[in-house]
């Protein structure tokens, strides 16, 4: 299937209103350009912050986005347009993924709902058809009263003695009701891809899915700046046959997508709507196959402030900063073939998360190897950079 983006579907209902940065490739400099939008136009801005990282940790990040001087580069529609990798004209500029330098982390098991999903994966040991009979019982066992349970709280603790008493415990229940969260390395940075981009699954992969999330913009003091969408690609079975795969599962060629743009933290968006976000993901198959589903952020186990502070801190530093995706309630299990198997991704999928305030995030799936090749990291980009003179 092909891909088709456009300004009204891409940006946020409110974008008039909204504070915007993004990047773009620029084929004039053969290189990134940072980006704002105002009134419906971009305006490039890499005089004034070179880098991703150099405008996240300005003192006031919306301030000075809203105030630096940049050069007009006409409406964002054909930009956004052009961002599709079927309709690609590569003489014009382009979206990329909105972050650059800063790490890309993870929270995960951060829903009952996820959290449950890798519990079933675990005893499955990666086996598909193995998973509806699995469900049944640890439901059975369990249902959805973890849903109330604080993380770390000594109801947790007491459950967590329960299970261990009906030999139900698991590492994921571990990190999902226990005092630390977990938050592991996504990708690296430079390498996330952007709207419009095509996504990658390991080829050795028979059982995987979109994971839909709120990603967190941190500066290098860990305050929590802005968020973006995010899609973490997970492969489902190379985790759920060993934990210690968690690296291959996640961090795989175009394997994160980010996008379509920034939005700060301002009078007109805050804390609050991060934590009030929903979530819509759609994914379309050339078999005709749909599946629908909603992720609402108000049903997350633990508060993005705390996630962000067991990221980033007096235990990790990041002085380039760090997008942190926040988790996700979807785990889909609808059937796409074989009855009871689930859902995985078929070449050619195409899958949009969306939400309101923060716009659409839409990508084509392929494997890893077909994928477009990472081939500009930060070495590429300071030279680049320094031969604009910009740095």
């Amino acid at each position: 299937m092909e891909i088709s983006l456009e300004a009204r579907t891409t940006l946020p209902t409110d974008a008039e209103t909204a504070t915007l940065v993004g990047r773009i490739w620029r084929p004039d400099v053969n290189g990134p350009s940072i980006v704002t939008l105002r009134d419906g136009k971009l305006f490039d801005i890499t005089a004034a912050a070179p880098t991703m990282t150099d405008l996240i940790n300005a003192d006031d990040p919306a301030t000075y986005a809203r105030h630096a001087i940049g050069d007009d580069l006409g409406p964002v529609g054909p930009v956004i347009a052009n961002s599709a990798v079927d309709a690609r004209d590569p003489s014009r500029p382009w979206l990329l993924a909105p972050v650059d330098l800063s790490a890309l982390k993870a929270a995960g098991v951060t829903f009952v709902g996820s959290m449950l999903e890798r519990v079933i994966e675990e005893r499955a040991a990666g086996d598909p058809a193995a998973a509806e009979e699995i469900r049944r019982v640890i439901m059975d066992a369990i249902g959805d009263n973890l849903a109330a349970v604080v993380p770390g709280s000594p109801e947790a603790a007491d459950l967590k003695k329960a299970l261990q008493d009906r030999d139900m415990w698991s590492q994921y229940l571990e990190v999902g009701i226990g005092p630390d969260a977990e938050v592991f390395t996504k990708s690296q940075p430079m390498s996330a891809v952007g709207t419009g981009a095509e996504v990658g699954i390991h080829p050795g992969s028979s059982w995987n899915n979109p994971e839909p999330e709120i990603v967190l913009i941190l500066g290098a003091s860990g305050k929590i700046i802005g968020a973006t969408l995010g899609n973490d690609v997970n492969l489902r079975d190379f985790e759920g046959r060993s934990a210690l795969l968690l690296g291959k599962a996640k961090d795989n060629n175009a394997s994160c997508s980010v996008g379509p743009f920034i939005r700060l933290i301002d009078e007109s968006f805050g804390l609050n709507d991060i934590r009030n976000a929903l979530l819509s993901m759609r994914v379309t198959g050339d078999d005709q196959f749909v599946l629908d589903g909603e992720s609402s952020m108000q049903r997350i186990s633990r508060d993005i402030g705390d996630l962000a502070g067991q990221t980033l801190g007096a235990y990790h530093q990041y002085p380039d900063g760090a997008a942190l995706f926040t988790g996700t309630a979807f785990a889909p299990t609808k059937d796409r073939g074989a009855k009871g198997e689930g859902f995985t991704h078929k070449v050619g999928d195409i899958v949009t998360i969306s939400s309101p305030k923060l716009g659409a995030l839409t990508n084509r799936v392929t494997t890893c190897e077909k994928a477009a090749p990472w081939v500009f990291g930060a070495s590429a980009l300071m030279r680049n950079l320094a031969g604009r003179g910009v740095l």
